[in-house]
């Protein structure tokens, strides 16, 4: 996690948090002690959109990136958490990052289903076409 401060030139990195309700609550209060609204921007990941929730709740701004609208430059191949996280910060301090829509939770669990079918149905052509051919018979003894 990176801060972009009000003023600030460059973002500072904050750190690594655990993706928890308690983590998030004990951050935006140590963040906003007297309850100022707070802007929030993460890169879409398997983890979902409850961090969005729980934020947009409390009443915080918070908005999702797709990775693949997130600005890079040319050659710019080394990733890790940090440089991610200030670069975000950064790019949404400037106004140049592009917010996804945010599906509800019937929606994301609807979502979720049809990808689970669908991937059990392509396990199920992936064994269908692996398939060995039936053992040979033993030959049958009349007599």
């Amino acid at each position: 996690m990176a801060i972009a401060d009000a003023g600030q030139n460059k973002p500072r990195y904050y750190g690594e948090i655990a993706n928890t309700p308690e983590a998030i609550v004990t951050l935006v209060k140590k963040l906003s002690p007297q309850g100022e609204v707070l802007s929030f921007y993460y890169e879409a990941g398997p983890c979902g959109y409850g961090i969005y929730r729980q934020l947009t709740h409390i009443g915080h701004d918070c908005m999702v990136a797709a990775p693949s609208l997130i600005p890079t430059k040319p050659g710019d191949r080394v990733k890790t958490d940090r440089r991610d996280s200030e670069s975000l910060a950064r790019l949404h301090r400037a106004g140049e990052l592009t917010a996804v829509w945010v599906p509800g939770p019937e929606q994301e669990a609807v979502r979720d289903l049809t990808r689970a079918r669908e991937d059990t149905k392509a396990l199920e052509r992936q064994a269908a076409s692996q398939c060995l051919p039936p053992a040979p018979r033993p030959p049958l003894c009349l007599g």
